[in-house]
């Protein structure tokens, strides 16, 4: 099935969106040597929705990028769920790296074999397991995006994972959207599956503006207005000047007796030649 030039181009803009989507994360990660915020089931559900993403591209014939779009999705959620173990559990960076490997060998062997066996029940006009890779790619790749949602409502702010990688990530999904749009032939199960995850995104971003832009900006605007306000008493006292007093008796001259008087010029006298 010949697919259309603009159905391959926004399906390649998906995919490399989606290919540098968790680059960004993995590289903070790395600097910040913590994962704290990161769900691992999330990275987890996402790499598990790759392989029925995956079969569900390549059995409905979707543009290449699109097929390439899940592998990669796969790949990069695996090594950061290997680096939530890595900096969260004290694994081993040799162990993380075997488990990696294992897993990416696991899920890529599982795809290619559901990959034929669905082709043979298409080409039986049994549809049905085809439809099931596409509901069960959404379900994982929503439930992975709403374990962060329950960590957004447990600490009430966005914690852990870079808006760099959402923002990334919901483009994908966006373009990914748009490039079915354009296939010949419109794929409803296909839109679901990225309209979903990019609802998701977008919930997410409203969460950060609420609990973590919002509060952010106030604090700026209130330290901004009191730093004005000390700048401007600074200057009052500035304009105003110091205060020149007169040599003034002590207090304690202010009660003065007449006996008190007299020891005063008897002293002096006795002082003076």
């Amino acid at each position: 099935m010949n697919v259309p030039i603009a159905a391959n181009v926004l399906g390649t803009i998906g995919a490399i969106c989606w290919s540098v989507q968790l680059i960004p994360q993995i590289i903070i990660n790395y600097r910040r040597h913590h994962t704290r915020g990161l769900q691992p089931s999330m990275m987890f559900l996402w790499a598990s929705a790759g392989v029925p993403l995956g079969v569900y591209n390549i059995v409905e014939q979707f543009n290449v990028a699109l097929r390439i779009q899940a592998q990669i999705l796969t790949f990069l959620s695996l090594l950061t769920w290997s680096q939530c173990y890595h900096y969260g559990r004290g694994w081993s960076v040799g162990k993380c790296a075997m488990i990696l490997i294992g897993m990416c060998t696991l899920m890529g062997g599982t795809e290619a074999g559901l990959i034929f066996a669905l082709r043979a029940a298409t080409n039986k006009h049994i549809q049905w397991p085809v439809t099931f890779m596409a509901v069960l790619a959404a379900v994982l790749l929503a439930l992975g995006v709403l374990r962060h949602y329950w960590d957004i409502y447990t600490h009430r702010t966005v914690r852990g994972i870079s808006f760099i990688f959402v923002g990334i990530d919901a483009a994908g999904d966006f373009f990914s959207l748009i490039s079915i749009v354009f296939q010949v032939k419109l794929d409803i199960l296909g839109m679901a599956i990225y309209g979903t995850e990019l609802a998701l995104w977008t919930g997410v971003f409203i969460c950060g503006g609420y609990f973590n832009l919002v509060p952010y900006i106030k604090r700026r605007l209130s330290d901004r207005k009191q730093r004005m306000e000390t700048e401007r008493q600074a200057r009052n006292q500035n304009d105003t000047g110091p205060i020149a007093l007169r040599d003034m008796p002590s207090s304690t001259s202010v009660f003065r007796t007449p006996s008190s008087g007299l020891v005063e010029r008897t002293s002096a006298a006795q002082i003076d030649p």
